[in-house]
């Protein structure tokens, strides 16, 4: 998830798997960084699959001054 929200990368879709759990999905962020309190923020797009399931979700996320990524509200994504 950080490496697709870092305001200094491309803003491109960056994909991620995990073999053990069989969990994959992707991240793609959404319009451009905003500073917010000391931190930078950015909403993005979440893609989340399973062996059984998947699901699209919205959200934001900010980056801390330590460099810590904290997500914030997320919800199922509503296409307009």
């Amino acid at each position: 998830m950080g490496l697709a929200l870092d305001p200094q990368g491309n803003g491109t879709v960056v994909a991620w798997d995990n073999p053990q759990s069989k969990a994959r999905g992707s991240f793609t962020p959404v319009g451009e960084a905003k500073a917010v309190d000391d931190k930078i923020c950015r909403a993005f797009i979440a893609e989340l699959g399973g062996a059984l399931k998947s699901e699209q979700l919205q959200g934001d996320a900010c980056r801390d001054r330590s460099g810590e990524w904290n997500v914030g509200k997320v919800q199922p994504w509503k296409r307009v």
